[in-house]
C-alpha cells in the first residue's frame, strides 16, 4: 500500500476494496503538487499518466475515469467505456473498479452486506439535490437498508459557503435540509454537506453511514481544494470487488 494514500474505515465485507487518495506523493509540479490524478485541470499530461499508473500498480485493473458534469448518471466499468459522461459508478463485477475524483464535492462509496455491489458517487452539491445518491441506489438495485456508505473527504461544514439560492432548492425538496446549514457572512449560508448526504441517505433507508470527518479546504497538507486554491489537482476514491 502506498503511503499516500488510506483505506476507509467501515465495517465493508472481505470482498469489498477501497482506496482513498491523498495530494501527497506523485510527480506533479505545483499548483497540482503532488498526486494530481486530473487530466482536466492543466497538468501536464505527462504526470497525471504517471501519478494514475502509480495508482493503478494498486489496483486489480485500471479504474474506468469518468467525466463528471455534476449529474446523476450512473455507468458500470465492466462496460468497458471509455471516459464516460457519469457522476456514479457502480459493478458487480470482480476486479472492475470505480472512481470518482474530487476537490471539495463530497466522495461517497457504497456497498451491500453481503459483498455482492459496490458504488462510487460524486456528490456536490448539485448532483445532491438532484439526486446522484438516489441514482446510485436505484442503480444497486439492492433495499437500502442492506447498504454500507462512506462519506470521503469533501469541504467541511465551516468552510462551504453558498448562495441563499442553494438553501431554498433543498429546502424545496425537504424541509429538514434546512438543519445543513447555519447562517455564513451577509446573505449567504454554511452548508453541510455530510449532513447533507446523511438526509438523502437515511431517507433511501441507508443508516449504516460512515466516515464525514475531514474537511478539504482545511487540510491543505492533505487534500486539493477547488474553494481554497482555484486551479489544482483531484483526489480519487475507489472501490471494487474482490
Amino acid at each position: 500500500m502506498a503511503p499516500d494514500c488510506f483505506v476507509p474505515d467501515w465495517p465493508a465485507p472481505a470482498r469489498v476494496r477501497a482506496l482513498q487518495t491523498l495530494r501527497t506523493g506523485g510527480v506533479s509540479a505545483a499548483p497540482w503538487d503532488r498526486w494530481n490524478l486530473g487530466d482536466h485541470v492543466g497538468d501536464a499530461p505527462g504526470a497525471v499518466a504517471a501519478n494514475r499508473a502509480r495508482l493503478s500498480a494498486l489496483l486489480p485493473a485500471e479504474p474506468v475515469w469518468l467525466q463528471q458534469v455534476h449529474g446523476i448518471q450512473t455507468v458500470d466499468p465492466a462496460q468497458g467505456l471509455k471516459t464516460p459522461v457519469a457522476d456514479a459508478a457502480f459493478t458487480r463485477t470482480p476486479g472492475a473498479v470505480c472512481v470518482v475524483m474530487t476537490a471539495d464535492c463530497l466522495p461517497v462509496l457504497l456497498c451491500d452486506r453481503a459483498g455482492s455491489v459496490v458504488a462510487a458517487a460524486h456528490a456536490g452539491w448539485r448532483g445532491l439535490l438532484e439526486g446522484v445518491l438516489e441514482a446510485s441506489v436505484q442503480a444497486m438495485a439492492t433495499p437500502g437498508d442492506q447498504l454500507l456508505a462512506w462519506l470521503g473527504p469533501a469541504i467541511g461544514p465551516t468552510a462551504f459557503e453558498v448562495g441563499g439560492e442553494v438553501r431554498t432548492a433543498f429546502v424545496a425538496r425537504d424541509a429538514a435540509a434546512a438543519q445543513a446549514f447555519t447562517p455564513g457572512t451577509g446573505d449567504r449560508w454554511l452548508a453541510d454537506l455530510y449532513a447533507l448526504a446523511r438526509q438523502r441517505l437515511a431517507a433511501l433507508g441507508v443508516t449504516a453511514v460512515y466516515g464525514g470527518t475531514h474537511c478539504t479546504f482545511s487540510e491543505p497538507a492533505s487534500f486539493f481544494s477547488y474553494r481554497r486554491d482555484g486551479v489544482t489537482g483531484r483526489q480519487a476514491s475507489l472501490i471494487w470487488l474482490a
